[in-house]
Formats: structure tokens, C-alpha cells, sequence
């Protein structure tokens, strides 16, 4: 027993060693990454920027597309300030979309429209979020982006886990919404016009 408790400990003594210097190696290797990060996406929606516009100004007009909270449908939130524009707010928290707050800091219409994001759960962040409107011949291209700093644990994170392709995903299904949205809203008064112009053929 005496001559196998040395071994044990000496094994147990070289993990632990082994271990911190694999931990030490990636927190350095961490250090070194980009200290900022952006993440977007952009996607060509047949409408007009007037038309879209209004449903990203509007923060209770995004929840309707915003991926964030239709994953979410048990979320608290709470909307505050004008109905849109700079200064609007909207507080949420949900076990999905985690706890936060967004402010629109500037609006310029129809063109773009710029948040503040910041986070207390799953873990603290304070990002910018841009939203910009550009005309693409009879169509718009709104690109959904966000920026912000990387600290050391977003930076260890971004180790093991691909943050662009995983909000990049998030971002690609909220616009694909934005599009599917304002494509009901056109086809339904065209379906009304084309009923009316039916019954008054008769």
C-alpha cells in the first residue's frame, strides 16, 4: 500500500499539472483573438424601404418577425418610451431569449435604424445592432447587423463554439420573416382586388 499511494498522488499531482497548462494555453491562445466582432446578414425583399421600415422602427412590430421572441412565446417583456423612433425600449426576459433590454438609439428613415443591445443573462453584453435599407433595383435589401466587444469569455467561447454561424443562422431567419411577412401583407389586398374585379366582371 505505502509503495502505491506515492504513484497515485505523483499521477493525480502531473494531471492537475497537465491540466493547467492545456487551461493557461488556451486562455493565451484566447488573448489573442480579435477584441471586436460583427456579425450580419443581408437579404433582397421585394418592397419598398417605406414599406419596411415601420416593421423594424416599431420594436412591438419586430416581435412579430424577430426570431428571438417567436421561439420564446413564454418571454415576460415590456415596452416603454414612444411607440417608435429613437428612445423606444423594449425589457424582455424568457428562458430562450434570456434577459435584456433594447433601445433604438437613431432612426433614419427609411433607411436604417440603430439599437443598443445589452444583456444580463445568459451572461452580461452591451452590442449595437444596425439595420440598414438599401434600394436593389424594385427591391430592398435590409441587412441585419451586430457588433460589438469580445472579451475574454466571448473569446473563449468562440474557441469551441462558430458565434457567427449561430447568430448568422438567428439573423438569416429573422430577415427570411421580415420577407414571408410583408409578402402575406401585399398578396392579401391583391387577392381582394382580384375578387372584386371578378364580381364586377359579372
Amino acid at each position: 500500500m505505502t509503495s502505491v499511494m506515492p504513484s497515485v498522488t505523483t499521477s493525480i499531482l502531473t494531471a492537475a499539472a497537465l491540466g493547467f497548462v492545456v487551461l493557461a494555453a488556451l486562455v493565451a491562445y484566447a488573448a489573442t483573438r480579435p477584441d471586436a466582432f460583427r456579425v450580419a446578414r443581408s437579404l433582397a425583399i421585394a418592397a419598398p424601404a417605406e414599406r419596411l421600415f415601420p416593421l423594424i422602427n416599431d420594436l412591438r412590430a419586430m416581435s412579430g418577425w424577430n426570431p428571438y421572441a417567436l421561439r420564446d412565446p413564454g418571454a415576460t417583456g415590456a415596452y416603454s418610451g414612444p411607440p417608435s423612433g429613437r428612445g423606444a425600449v423594449h425589457t424582455f426576459a424568457g428562458p430562450k431569449s434570456g434577459t435584456g433590454r433594447i433601445e433604438i438609439i437613431e432612426a433614419v428613415a427609411p433607411r436604417a435604424v440603430t439599437m443598443r443591445l445589452t444583456m444580463q443573462k445568459p451572461f452580461a453584453a452591451d452590442n449595437t445592432v444596425r439595420f440598414t435599407l438599401e434600394p436593389n433595383g424594385a427591391a430592398t435589401t435590409v441587412t441585419w447587423a451586430m457588433e460589438g466587444r469580445s472579451h475574454l469569455i466571448g473569446k473563449l467561447i468562440g474557441l469551441v463554439v462558430d458565434c457567427d454561424a449561430m447568430v448568422g443562422k438567428d439573423f438569416a431567419q429573422g430577415l427570411a420573416n421580415l420577407r414571408a411577412l410583408v409578402e402575406t401583407q401585399t398578396a392579401r389586398p391583391q387577392a381582394v382586388a382580384g375578387a372584386d374585379e371578378a364580381i364586377a366582371a359579372r
